[in-house]
Formats: C-alpha cells, sequence, structure tokens
C-alpha cells in the first residue's frame, strides 16, 4: 500500500514538471457572435460578405469589421464583434456579468453545444433575427493541436487544471489563479491556445499574449 501511495505521488510530481516546462499562449475571448449566411443576410443584406480585419490565432479564423446588437429582457449590448467564417448555425458567447445586463440565463458550454441554450435577439442595420437558442458562456479551454497533445499526454475532451496570472509576461505582480475543469480539444486545424472569457481574466489579471501552465490532469 505504501509503495503505491508513493507511485502515485512520485506521478503526479513528474507529471506536474512535464506540464510547467509546456507553457501555453492565452488568449481573452470578448463577448462574440458566430452568424450563419441566412441570418448575415437578415441583419445586413442579401447577399453579404463579411470583412476580415484582423486574422486570429485560430486557422481560418477572423475578427470581422461587422458588429452587432445583442438584446434580452432587461437590456442591449451594442457593438459585439462578429467572427468569421460564416457557421452552419449562429450564436454568440457573452460572460456571466453580460448575461445580468441582458437578464438572460446562458449555459456554461463548449462552443456549438446550442440545444437547449439561451434565446437572444440580434440586432443589425438591416434587420434583426430572434433566436429561440444561440446564446452560451463559452465552458474554459486549451486548442492543441495532435503534436502539442501528444508531448503532455493529452487526448480530446480531457479536463485539466491551469495556473494563470503569474505575471511571467512582465514585470506586474500578476494575480496567480488555477482554473480547474478546463476542457481540451484536439484537433489537426487548431492553433495550441487557452481561451478564458473576460470575467476570468480580470479575475486573475490576465492578458492576451501571457503565458498559462497546466498544472493537473483530472
Amino acid at each position: 500500500m505504501e509503495e503505491k501511495i508513493v507511485d502515485e505521488i512520485t506521478k503526479k510530481v513528474i507529471e506536474r514538471i512535464k506540464f510547467e516546462e509546456f507553457p501555453i499562449i492565452v488568449n481573452v475571448s470578448n463577448r462574440h457572435c458566430h452568424l450563419s449566411q441566412q441570418d448575415l443576410e437578415l441583419l445586413f443584406g442579401t447577399g453579404y460578405k463579411l470583412t476580415n480585419i484582423r486574422d486570429l490565432m485560430q486557422p481560418g479564423q477572423f475578427a470581422c469589421k461587422e458588429t452587432i446588437s445583442i438584446q434580452g429582457p432587461k437590456g442591449q449590448i451594442d457593438n459585439v464583434r462578429i467572427i468569421g467564417p460564416v457557421r452552419k448555425q449562429s450564436q454568440v458567447e457573452i460572460s456571466i456579468t453580460d448575461s445580468f445586463v441582458l437578464g438572460i440565463k446562458p449555459p456554461v458550454r463548449e462552443s456549438g453545444d446550442l440545444a437547449g441554450s439561451a434565446g437572444i435577439s440580434f440586432i443589425g442595420p438591416k434587420g434583426r433575427v430572434d433566436l429561440k437558442e444561440g446564446c452560451i458562456v463559452a465552458k474554459r479551454h486549451l486548442h492543441l493541436t495532435p503534436q502539442d497533445a501528444k508531448k503532455l499526454g493529452l487526448n480530446d475532451k480531457d479536463i485539466v487544471k491551469i495556473l494563470c496570472g503569474t505575471g511571467k509576461r512582465d514585470t506586474s505582480q500578476g494575480r496567480e489563479t488555477i482554473f480547474s475543469d478546463v476542457i481540451c480539444r484536439v484537433s489537426s486545424s487548431y492553433a495550441t491556445e487557452c481561451h478564458l472569457d473576460t470575467d476570468e481574466a480580470n479575475a486573475a489579471l490576465v492578458s492576451n499574449g501571457e503565458k498559462i501552465f497546466i498544472v493537473g490532469k483530472k
């Protein structure tokens, strides 16, 4: 029994050392929306195409010039950035703080998991779209290439803990915070990157481009 306990402790120490030698870039995911082509045209006009103003770290994704307003029972938030390209189904990802402003209760979900999520309205320059479902708070997650996942001994859908807010990017003190329940998403179409929403990043004093470290695996 004692040998088994020692082996488990040793395994966890080795695992943590391996993880902490592999810093991962974190980027803060501000509120944003993804639109289907049908909804894009309802909001901006027939045949409308999104305008790329900046490529994002994830291959093929880009921030658009276009913004919309989102509206709930209690309030409205303007200038919500659209992220391209268009998708099969429209959705918006917000923070818990945003949900208080809007007066809705969106579930914490992975992007694209929209069944039974909160309803919300989109308002554009040419029209309005009322969604019965499509609003979520994005579950904190890591995008990983298969190569990096293999180095870390991780698989798609694994759950890990991350350490952030260490101030390693600059001379700031930071606010060290460990987030648990971070889902790993592994694909050859991804770049390795961690996404936190604005509430999480603000709590840990994290800025775009800083590094986080995996410190445990569930």
